[in-house]
């Protein structure tokens, strides 16, 4: 216990420190920042940068007020885990990575930042270590890889600035060309770094983790990482590379939304209406509400993370049991777990007065007054739609009905330590949505619609609600209403056949290309011609030298008379 309480405690105090920091930076329109210079060498120097504003203050204590929960809950949840401390310890160095992203002003800095989380993500990721573990982990690795050769690419391109301090170039270099370049490798990096399409096949494989990592990852910490960067960047970003962010965005949100529908995985549910909810912030990023987006992060951060906290409870009373078929029953044996359960399944779905209903009512209703088109509105509300349906049947089948399969396992509701780490988060995830509105919206945003348009999000959620019954209900054969259209749940249940693409599809070829060149260069005439012929040829000439050495008195008279033959001829 004494490493978790430690940083328990340590998290928690910075927590508050940074929170109530950022209301004095806010307050004050305040930020500073600071530059240590770590080498010196003839003029040329490597300057270690820190920004302090009320942004990086914000989210820095939201981060660690998220991550001391997680180590909270983590000492019962891992309790059978020998090596805990080396867990917390990894725990540890996800969240500092994370930070020194979040207060870096500097590419370089910010680039630690965003290896360290790729590489300790991989850590985590094959920390169970199976055959799915480390297949899941390779997808993560390799993929977030993608997104550093561009971060590398614009530290490059940076050169031309003559400074890595991205924050000096903000307002003069809007327009510029280099700008541009370096701002379409900044969003392949986000892209990647947040799983939008077509790099959204690792956030669900990223689930063979720990639950106590997937609950900080998904809420605070690795997939938001891309987010906040473009969040920095968002002054920066030119006409185009919104339009382009837009476009995938929104479709992520849907082909999300679509996939946790037909998912059946506790956590790859949860962990694909995260995915919904990343395309969310990025296509209202795409718009221009930069601080909608970074409002909906912090609130999202909230109830995802209880939400991974609940479904890691649930999976420990069932004995490791993710599948939601098996489940049923479930407020009888765990009723506390399962109120918070709920409370932040309705937060997600913006139920009034809940935390998320104050930014994500907030971006629908924004999005109602941009002239933007049909296609992003319908896209819009059909997600959010979604995001109810898949909802509602996660609630109906996992809380509802009968015991399924592993009733004799449901005991009651877990040890105290537990439930008190969940605890801890469920009065943020109620009231600090309408508390961050106070807080960040300075001058509140004005909202001018008809009254259909006005009622459009509660009847997208209330038909959402119905339609996520419906397809929870089981047919006669105990197969659900989605399995009797195989095909098509196939394709929407894999993500539109994302992680096919991105797995086989990317080394089937060149493995296949491989075993042929293999074949035909390898095992064909270069090893015929090439060693093969060498050694050939030696062994046959060491035979024949072999002859010499057989100590065989008719070849030494033979070779003698040759040898005086030679001399005579020679003189």
């Amino acid at each position: 216990m004494s490493v978790c309480f430690i940083y328990f405690t340590s998290f928690l105090f910075f927590s508050l420190l940074s929170f109530f920091e950022s209301l004095s930076f806010l307050s004050s329109d305040y930020s500073v920042i600071l530059e240590i210079e770590m080498v010196s060498v003839n003029s040329s120097s490597i300057v270690m940068s820190i920004i302090l504003d009320w942004m990086s203050l914000l989210f820095a204590s939201f981060v660690l007020f998220i991550s001391s929960m997680v180590i909270f809950y983590s000492y019962e949840y891992m309790e059978g885990d020998l090596m805990i401390n080396r867990f917390i310890m990894l725990v540890v160095m996800f969240v500092a990575s994370m930070l020194l992203l979040i207060f870096s002003p500097n590419l370089i800095s910010i680039l630690l930042g965003w290896d360290g989380l790729g590489l300790v993500s991989y850590c985590l990721v094959i920390y169970y270590q199976n055959v799915k573990s480390f297949n899941a982990g390779m997808l993560t690795a390799l993929t977030n890889r993608l997104g550093d050769v561009a971060f590398l690419m614009s530290i490059a391109w940076m050169l031309n600035f003559g400074s890595w301090n991205y924050v000096f170039f903000l307002d003069f270099m809007f327009s510029s060309i280099e700008m541009d370049i370096i701002m379409f490798l900044m969003l392949f990096a986000g892209m990647t770094k947040s799983a939008q399409i077509p790099f959204s096949s690792w956030l669900p494989a990223a689930m063979a983790a720990p639950t106590p990592v997937s609950s900080l990852v998904h809420s605070s910490t690795l997939v938001t990482a891309g987010v906040y960067l473009l969040i920095r960047f968002n002054f920066c970003m030119g006409e185009s590379v919104k339009i382009i962010l837009l476009f995938v965005a929104s479709l992520t949100m849907f082909m999300a939304g679509l996939g946790a529908s037909y998912e059946f995985d506790l956590k790859k549910i949860i962990a694909l209406s995260t995915l919904s909810q990343l395309g969310l912030m990025m296509s209202i990023l795409a718009m221009g509400g930069y601080v909608l987006a970074f409002y909906h992060l912090l609130t999202h951060a909230l109830f995802k993370a209880l939400l991974f906290m609940c479904a890691g409870a649930m999976i420990h009373g069932l004995g490791n049991c993710q599948d939601i078929r098996y489940m049923g029953g479930m407020i009888n044996q765990m009723p506390l777990t399962c109120v918070f359960f709920i409370i932040c399944n309705m937060s997600l779905c913006g139920l009034p007065f809940l935390s998320g209903f104050y930014s994500k009512d907030l971006i629908l209703e924004f999005i109602s007054m941009e002239n933007l088109g049909v296609y992003i509105y319908l896209l819009y509300f059909v997600s959010t739609g979604l995001t109810v349906a898949y909802t509602f049947r996660l609630i109906y089948m996992v809380l509802s009905g009968d015991y399924n399969y592993y009733s004799f396992h449901m005991i009651s509701d877990l040890g105290l330590v537990m439930l008190k780490g969940m605890a801890g988060i469920i009065f943020f995830v109620v009231f600090m949505g309408s508390a961050l509105s106070w807080i960040m919206l300075s001058t509140p945003y004005f909202i001018c619609l008809s009254f259909f348009m006005k009622m459009m999000t509660l009847i997208v959620v209330m038909f959402g609600g119905f339609l996520g019954y419906e397809l929870a209900q089981l047919a006669l054969s105990y197969k659900p209403k989605s399995l009797k259209l195989n095909m098509s749940s196939m394709f929407f249940g894999s993500m539109w056949n994302m992680p096919y693409v991105s797995t086989f599809g990317v080394n089937y070829y060149p493995l296949q290309q491989g075993s042929l060149i293999y074949e035909a260069i390898d095992q064909g005439w270069s090893e015929y011609l090439g060693s093969q012929n060498f050694y050939s040829s030696l062994s046959q000439l060491s035979k024949f030298l072999q002859i010499f050495h057989s100590n065989n008195l008719k070849i030494f008279l033979s070779l003698t008379v040759m040898w005086i033959v030679f001399l005579v001829f020679m003189t």
